[in-house]
């Protein structure tokens, strides 16, 4: 061999195929990285109950609002794209304020708490606090000025405990704010005396404030009752 030149080497082998396989693995991963980091970081909106909701009380537009959550959390919920159709819906169970609302716990069918009976009362200006929502604890007492209307009770004396399961106005031009409240059944026949007469009002109270009157406690909400209006 001529000194100076170079004995030939083989010529390498080229793999196009395994180049391009692995370019691909590459990018495919890296795009499942960014998928999964992008699903952990997604957020929905859902309905979250504010005000706390009563067994059987219907859900009111402004006892709900939004709140953003992982889309992948595993949590139910119900989305806030239905939170029109909400207000359709009663609790089926008392519903803490603060709690994401899932479809298990509502109904479109009100449930009266156990043990309890419901009541109207159309009240005026002044027999319903201006604050007055679903869920209150309230008692409800008697405003007549003499036993002339034949109904249980005197000015001040409180009729019964209850809780309000549903508010609503009763009319354009009409004055009065219809009370839906679930109250013992003994004492329905004088609170529907009372306020087919005008001679009702409703007071919200604490949970577990003393009654001064003959009315019983709704069971399970909480109230009590004495007898110490005489």
């Amino acid at each position: 061999m001529p000194a100076g030149r170079r004995a030939p080497s083989a010529p390498r082998e080229r793999k196009p195929a395994l180049a391009i396989l692995a370019v691909l693995l590459i990018v495919g991963g890296a795009l499942a990285a960014g998928t999964l980091v992008i699903k952990s970081g997604h957020r929905v909106g859902a309905v979250e109950v504010t005000q706390a909701i009563p067994q059987g009380g219907q859900i009111q537009a402004g006892a709900i609002t939004e709140v953003q959550i992982a889309a992948d959390s595993g949590v139910r919920y119900v989305s806030w794209q239905f939170a029109g159709q909400v207000p359709q819906y009663y609790a089926t169970a008392a519903i803490p304020a603060g709690t994401l609302l899932n479809s298990g716990m509502i109904t479109k069918t009100r449930s009266t708490p156990s043990g309890a009976a419901e009541v109207g009362l159309a009240l005026k200006d002044g027999q319903v606090p201006g604050n007055l929502k679903a869920g209150d604890p309230v008692r409800i007492f008697s405003t007549q000025v003499s036993s002339g209307t034949g109904c249980p009770g005197r000015p001040g004396v409180t009729l019964t405990h209850g809780t309000v399961i549903a508010i609503a106005q009763a009319g354009s031009g009409a004055g009065l704010t219809d009370v839906l409240v679930a109250i013992a059944p003994q004492d329905a026949g004088a609170v529907a005396c009372n306020t087919a007469n005008g001679t009702a009002a409703i007071a919200i109270v604490s949970p577990g404030a003393a009654g001064d009157a003959g009315g019983g406690a709704v069971p399970g909400t909480g109230g009590t009752s004495g007898n110490t209006g005489g």
